[in-house]
């Protein structure tokens, strides 16, 4: 066996490995003997067909296998004894030659794969990184209060609109009435709010119910039709207001913390606005530290300067996704990839330069945070412990989410890491200016 490297420009290595008969000949005698075994051939009893046969039958097809399986065995063990790093994995080149597996005995597989990158970071005081946090103001506290409160409110009727009440109407363009219609101004936009506003009662107007309802599917609820049947329907209706209501907030009375609370951790008004304090500093901590990941992640990759072998990199893509993407969308959509792509290249850098690691118990820790919060996001933010732990139990049992947990669990020690060894100052910022900075980041 032969193998021969030629480095390309662009970081692109090309491996050139020729095998014969002396090498994968044993493994194709192998591989047909235990096709005679099972082989079932008319005219012959399991086992007793000659091997003349099973060696025109399935001959061609194992030489090649075996001879490629070999090959590409030998390509790894090649990378892995002179300690070449390479990036994506190795692929069949596009140099490669045609086989001729029925006559030939000597066959060169021409194979390319990407090499890594020498990564050079020396992270210092000098390096300066700034963490965004948001501001609290007064009407982030009440816009909270009110979402929460809203969970466990009801419905009062109203003399008129004032802002994202529920309305009561009825419709009729003719042919068609519907009394009792729903229409919910909290899905509006505040432009589209503004024609509602102050109206009562009995007001009445022309509306256009393909602009009412945007969906398909709530016009056909509405309706009482199926989907396909609304193209024959004039959308032209005038609607009457018959009801309007408003969300009241529940009274903090001590059966409303029993069931907004029935694990007792808050029983006053007072506990309740140091529970919406601590809620919204949560949340907020949640969203500053995901954009000060963005933050690190840019300094890193800029930091690094990486040349990646780019052109590799976007065959490997189209090879191991099978077609599934055009070589042009690959080409479209490849610049977010290969940040992200040198980023996890760099993080596994990172990891085993500074020796990071991940415990099953921080796993477990943050597959039960990750639980909790689901609950509080259907309206149990104090979940029973033993509710918790069976949901935990059911995402570490789950090998996608699992490994999820340890993806992220990792990305927040490698930026731990580096947040120790540059100097990062902290910034306070409004809701709107640190929603522009992180779609600056994005």
């Amino acid at each position: 066996m032969n193998i021969t490297r030629e480095q390309r420009e662009g970081g692109i290595s090309i491996l050139k490995i020729v095998v014969n008969e002396a090498d994968y000949g044993q493994a194709v005698e192998n591989q047909l003997r235990d096709y005679k075994r099972k082989a079932n051939v008319p005219g012959f009893r399991p086992g007793m067909v000659p091997m003349g046969i099973i060696k025109k039958m399935y001959g061609k097809h194992v030489v090649a296998e075996q001879s490629y399986h070999l090959a590409s065995t030998e390509a790894f063990e090649y990378l892995k004894k002179e300690n070449i790093d390479y990036v994506g994995d190795i692929i069949p080149s596009d140099e490669q030659g045609a086989f001729d597996f029925e006559n030939n005995t000597e066959f060169e597989f021409v194979f390319e794969f990407g090499e890594a990158p020498k990564i050079n970071l020396d992270l210092t005081e000098k390096d300066k990184l700034v963490y965004s946090k948001i501001k609290v103001d007064k009407k982030m506290q009440s816009e909270y209060r009110t979402n929460y409160l809203r969970r466990y409110g009801r419905l009062v009727d109203a003399d008129k609109v004032t802002s994202d009440e529920a309305l009561n109407v009825t419709l009729d363009n003719g042919d068609i009435r519907i009394e009792e219609a729903y229409v919910g101004l909290i899905s509006m936009t505040e432009e589209e709010r503004k024609e509602w506003k102050n109206k009562k009662v009995g007001y009445k107007t022309k509306v256009n119910i393909n602009e009412l309802y945007k969906k398909p599917e709530q016009r056909a609820a509405i309706l009482s039709v199926k989907e396909e049947e609304l193209e024959g329907i004039n959308p032209e209706f005038e609607l009457e207001i018959t009801k309007i209501r408003r969300f009241a907030e529940p009274e903090l009375n001590e059966e409303f913390f029993k069931m907004a609370f029935p694990a007792g951790n808050v029983t006053s008004e007072e506990e309740l606005d140091k529970f919406f304090a601590e809620e919204i500093e949560r949340e907020l901590k949640r969203e500053t530290d995901f954009m000060f990941v963005n933050v690190v992640r840019n300094f890193i990759v800029e930091k690094a300067n990486l040349q990646m072998p780019e052109e590799f990199l976007k065959r490997w893509l189209y090879v191991i996704n099978e077609g599934k993407f055009s070589r042009e969308e690959i080409e479209k959509d490849f610049a977010p990839f290969l940040k992200m792509f040198t980023w996890n290249y760099l993080q596994k850098h990172i990891v085993t330069e500074a020796n990071l690691s991940v415990s099953p118990e921080e796993a477990k820790a943050e597959a039960m945070s990750f639980a909790q919060m689901q609950f509080a996001q259907y309206g149990m933010p104090s979940a029973p412990a033993d509710m918790l732990e069976n949901f935990a139990k059911q995402i570490m049992d789950n090998k996608e989410q699992l490994q999820k947990i340890y993806e992220k669990l990792f990305e927040e020690k490698v930026v731990e890491y580096v947040r120790g060894k540059v100097k990062v100052s902290e910034k306070a910022v409004s809701a709107d200016d640190f929603a522009k900075l992180a779609q600056e980041l994005a």
